[in-house]
């Protein structure tokens, strides 16, 4: 009997890891255009974080894992007293961020939000920047946490691409810890390296189901799993600072690496250089706390407001014109069990504009669902239909369009125009109309935990890009202190 001996020969890291990690360590980025549009996701972000603080069930997340612990020179949350060590503190900041599901977002094989990685970043350079001024030293400024969110959301958004997770059941927070772990191992001082050995931790790590994302389990994990995975990133990175090895075939190892155990066998496409084609076409979530694939849905359900109104009860049905991914991914019929539950229903995101004139975050809590019976009466006489076009648009790298199209049709034989928005106002292409829209929700955003000098103080800095990216890391975060 013949006996299969495994080879002990430590490999070369694999060819992905090496790119990661020399485009974190080695690629300067110099655009001006691009380091404006990270500054408008810096101040989104943290304006639906503190949007987010309003939620009893998001901030009973929120605090040190042990009540009471205090951490020397610990990072900060934004809109609230704490200060944590680095892991925690990123942990905190990307459950608020994430929570309300309003603001950038990335749509190709695979989606995500590339700004869950602010967690990792904003709360390691608070933690680095107060350590190096107690020793007299200098503090990151907020030009390297603009640099940080480039790599970050290059490195998420590239691998998404052409590689779908969803597809075999692993949820797009995985991207997060990769991406995360990377460019906090750089600001950690890391080498090239340290970046490939701190990665293939992020990747050995596995991935979690995406099963919290749908019927019949979506809940409210899908609303902190992105602050678990910026977390877990700070974890690797200092771990990996102190000496931990890596796992150089991670990916490609057979039988126990990446791509077999987890991938079916497939590797990753990577068919374009890492730069900053992310940041420079990254989606803003601007007007409306709606799953992305949705957004165009609830604009043509604003505009048809006026037109139905008053003829609710005459509604004989709904015609939604979409694509693929919204079909399959937030498509559902069925009751609605939690607030997480229906900010991931098409037909919910497009029943209550057309109720009410508008969707906001609180219309997704318990109350105003039990409180309106008019809206699963009308997500029951909603047919989705898919548009060809519409899904190939999707996936098309110079559109990336996220079309929708509604037509009422009523008991009398009549119905309203077929109302359709291809680009929603968060899109490159509507750039010049959204960021003065994305402005204004800031500001809201931060009179919702501020008085109004300090909102205006904020909103002033964070409108100056050449001030702003010249101020130390440790002040711009004390002016989110509340005490």
């Amino acid at each position: 009997m013949s006996i299969n001996v495994e080879m002990n020969e430590r490999p070369a890291p694999d060819e992905l890891l090496v790119q990661i990690a020399d485009y974190v360590a080695n690629t300067e980025i110099n655009s001006p255009e691009v380091y404006d549009t990270a500054r408008n996701c810096l101040i989104d972000t943290l304006g639906c974080g503190l949007l987010a603080l309003r939620f009893p069930e998001c901030t009973k997340h929120l605090g040190p894992i042990v009540p009471g612990t205090t951490v020397r020179h610990g990072a900060r949350v934004p809109g609230t007293s704490h200060e944590l060590d680095p892991v925690m503190a990123a942990f905190n900041i990307g459950c608020i961020i994430r929570w309300l599901d309003f603001n950038d977002t990335w749509l190709a094989a695979e989606w995500g939000h590339p700004s869950d990685n602010l967690g990792g970043i904003l709360a390691t350079a608070d933690y680095l920047s107060r350590v190096a001024v107690s020793q007299g030293k200098a503090a990151l400024t907020m030009r390297d946490v603009l640099t940080a969110m480039i790599k970050a959301h290059e490195i998420q958004g590239v691998l998404a691409l052409e590689n779908s997770y969803n597809r075999v059941g692993l949820d797009h927070v995985l991207l997060v810890r990769v991406a995360s772990t990377a460019v906090v191992t750089k600001m950690l001082g890391g080498s090239k390296e340290q970046i490939i050995d701190a990665v293939s931790q992020a990747w050995v790590d596995g991935c979690s189901l995406r099963t919290y994302r749908h019927a019949p389990n979506a809940g409210s994990r899908k609303s902190w799993a992105a602050g678990d995975a910026t977390s877990r990133a700070v974890r690797l990175a200092m771990m990996t600072m102190k000496g931990e090895m890596g796992l150089p075939s991670v990916l490609t190892a057979p039988q126990w690496g990446y791509y077999d155990v987890l991938f079916k066998g497939e590797q990753f496409k990577v068919n374009q250089p890492f730069g900053s084609y992310v940041m420079d076409n990254v989606l803003f979530k601007i007007s409306f706390p709606a799953e992305f694939h949705a957004q165009t849905a609830v604009e043509c359900a604003v505009q048809l407001h006026e037109q139905v109104k008053d003829r609710i009860d005459d509604i004989d049905h709904i015609e939604v014109t979409t694509h693929e991914s919204a079909i399959r991914i937030i498509s559902k019929s069925g009751d609605l069990a939690n607030p997480a539950d229906r900010d991931h229903c098409l037909q919910y995101m497009i029943a209550v504009p057309l109720l009410h004139g508008d969707l906001i975050a609180e219309h997704y809590e318990d109350d105003f669902h039990r409180g309106d019976a008019r809206i699963d009466v009308l997500r029951n006489k909603m047919d989705i239909k898919e548009d060809l076009r519409y899904s190939a648009e999707y996936l098309e790298s110079d559109k990336r369009s996220i079309a929708n199209a509604i037509q009422v049709f009523f008991s009398d034989g009549t119905a309203t125009e077929k109302v359709a928005v291809e680009y929603p106002i968060g899109h490159r292409r509507r750039r010049e109309e959204g960021i003065p829209v994305l402005e204004r929700k800031f500001k809201r955003n931060l009179q919702t935990r501020f008085p109004e000098p300090t909102c205006q103080k904020i909103f002033d800095l964070c409108c100056d890009q050449a001030k702003l990216e010249a101020t130390p890391v440790d002040e711009f975060m004390a002016l989110f202190v509340i005490n």
